[in-house]
């Protein structure tokens, strides 16, 4: 075959096959997990109890990628529940399908598995992920989510000598089950039995209020060398201090986005927020140091035992931890840390995920189109069952997901009438969010009229923080806005009695979860969703409909029962065989040349 042709001609072929090779195989690498959720048994605090676990660890494995990787992560539900995992803070570019929030997917039965195909696409940075139905967060099944930069995207500070997750949580004894059994019988979450650092108690730092025999945590590190913590809140609703006694915190990055460099002796964490530090161990190893995460906005005598200890081992350490606990911040200085909120900048000259830099996006040169003002408060009697609000609307999530009922046009099962601002009317359950205008610029007013610290979270999406303070939001609020180098995040705290306000750009297409982290307040309905549609291009640009679907509710008889009530096949995404089949074609005419 072709051996008429010149010898010029065959070569010149066979260069175009190499680089048809070169292209199909140089698309972004794919990584790949099987996880099993299950119950195991734990012992935080002492006393055995059932947590979950993710392949029999607590917390969950770190899920460690770099920028544009796919993940594919095949999830087998091994709990007595169904249950759906998360990703904090991944945006799932065009493909809410993978979101893993009631509002997109329909829950993973008990006994079947469902695998996770989504691109980490233009991000760097620290996140987690969690189960995020029935509560279940409090039982454990958390994990990490590091997204590593591309080699050609440097970092904007020196190459740490090691990296080290962090996982700070309010803890119960009470299982997950018991406390979404009080909550629903109106009980309210009182005083946590600890506060953990990676699924374990507290070092005993003192005799009268840690118990001896509890396991903790000791972070092992070398003298002299700078290390990169990323420390993330996985609980249920406290907010905490974290601080290293005699240690500086060198603040670089908060989900996905790198901040000015400032040094913290301590900061505020507050619920399913991240962030990264810079720590040097520059001091002497005449003992061990204390890391401590202890509850902030309490003041009740039940939260004394409510303080979490690691320890800080350097290599050559002479001894352990002793005497008091490095001062946490004057619980009565109600500004202290809305100060340190609004000290948190973007570094608007570092590269990120992309090699343009980040500042090039000036947020405060677009014009606003919508505006929200969404007020909460506490929980309240709504048709005789307690219920929390976003603008006087408690969310109920139907029985068919909103992405699902929208793919197949199923009518009644949403309303896309979410209001603007409070409306004279009132509190009500419904099924009601926002209808976001494709590429709009939205402002976004959170008004906590609680009275303990709310965390707001946007799937899908990074928001710019742009202004806080106490009292009530108005118009004239807006002169005091951050439009320059306000962080861009997916979580951001309101204090009591305090309004937060940011801006967000709605060009990623899908259904996305706009929610309370606070587990309580999420859990009685403090939530809702945002639908942005591509009105000329939908169907090119919203991923489709995933082969591996689960149906449930209205399209429950499109489910086949067998479909996911398998082993784990271990078995790659298709995208692979398909290179593969390509690639020997490909080899097979080179073949036929060299004949």
């Amino acid at each position: 075959m072709f051996s008429g042709l010149p010898n010029y001609f065959c070569l010149f072929f066979l260069s175009l096959l190499l680089c048809l090779i070169t292209i199909c195989l140089a698309g972004d690498p794919y990584i790949y997990y099987d996880w099993t959720v299950s119950y195991i048994t734990a012992s935080p605090l002492g006393v055995k109890q059932q947590v979950i676990g993710i392949n029999g660890q607590f917390p969950g494995p770190i899920l460690n990628v770099t920028t544009n990787w796919n993940a594919v992560v095949n999830v087998k539900n091994d709990l007595d529940e169904p249950m759906l995992l998360t990703w904090n803070g991944i945006q799932q570019r065009k493909d809410s399908w993978q979101d893993g929030v009631s509002g997109t997917n329909c829950p993973i039965p008990a006994g079947w598995n469902w695998t996770y195909e989504f691109q980490v696409k233009d991000q760097i940075g620290s996140f987690f992920y969690f189960p995020s139905l029935s509560f279940q967060r409090a039982a454990g099944g958390y994990g990490g989510i590091t997204i590593n930069n591309r080699k050609i995207i440097s970092l904007p500070f020196a190459t740490p000598d090691g990296d080290i997750t962090l996982f700070i949580s309010d803890w119960f004894i009470k299982s997950h089950k018991e406390l979404r059994q009080d909550i629903e019988n109106g009980v309210s979450l009182r005083a946590p039995d600890s506060i953990l650092f990676n699924g374990l108690g507290p070092y005993r730092y003192d005799n009268a209020l840690v118990s001896g025999g509890i396991a903790y945590l000791s972070v092992n590190v070398e003298p002299g060398k700078t290390y990169r913590l990323r420390v993330h809140n996985v609980g249920v609703s406290t907010s905490l201090n974290f601080r290293i006694q005699n240690h500086n915190l060198l603040l670089v990055e908060t989900e996905g986005s790198y901040t000015v460099q400032q040094n913290y002796t301590s900061l505020d964490i507050h619920v399913g927020q991240s962030y990264s530090f810079l720590v040097t161990l520059d001091q002497n190893a005449s003992s061990d140091y204390y890391i401590v995460a202890s509850p902030r906005f309490v003041n009740s005598s039940g939260w004394s035992k409510s303080v979490g200890v690691a320890v800080l081992h350097y290599s050559n350490s002479q001894g352990p931890a002793s005497g008091p606990l490095p001062d946490p911040p004057n619980e009565s200085d109600t500004f202290f840390s809305m100060s340190q909120a609004r000290s948190i900048r973007w570094n608007v000259s570092a590269s990120a995920a992309r090699p343009n830099p980040q500042g090039s996006f000036r947020y405060g040169e677009i014009t606003v189109t919508d505006v929200f003002v969404l007020h909460n408060r506490p929980a309240e009697l709504i048709e005789g069952k307690r219920r929390t609000t976003l603008s006087g609307i408690s969310y109920l999530a139907p029985s068919t997901p909103l992405k699902l009922a929208q793919q197949f046009n199923v009518p009644g099962v949403f309303k896309l009438d979410f209001p603007n601002k409070m409306m004279n009317r009132p509190a009500k359950v419904d099924t009601s969010i926002i209808n976001g205008t494709y590429k709009a610029f939205v402002e976004i007013i959170f008004q906590n009229n609680d009275t303990t610290v709310q965390s707001y979270h946007l799937d899908g999406y990074a928001f710019f923080v742009v202004g806080m303070d106490y009292g009530l939001w108005t118009e004239n609020s807006r002169s005091t806005y951050n439009k320059w180098d306000g962080v861009a995040r997916c979580t951001t705290q309101v204090f009591p009695g305090a309004w937060t306000a940011i801006l967000v750009f709605l060009d990623n297409d899908g259904i996305w979860n706009l929610r309370a982290q606070n587990l309580d307040s999420w859990y009685l309905g403090q939530e809702t969703y945002i639908s942005v549609v591509n009105p000329e291009t939908t169907d090119k640009n919203d991923v489709p409909l995933p082969a591996n679907v689960i149906y449930c509710g209205a399209l429950s008889p499109l489910q086949k029962d067998q479909a996911h009530r398998v082993n784990f096949s271990g078995a790659p995404s298709l995208k692979k065989p398909i290179k593969l089949i390509f690639v020997a074609f490909v080899l097979a005419l080179i073949g036929s040349f060299m004949r």
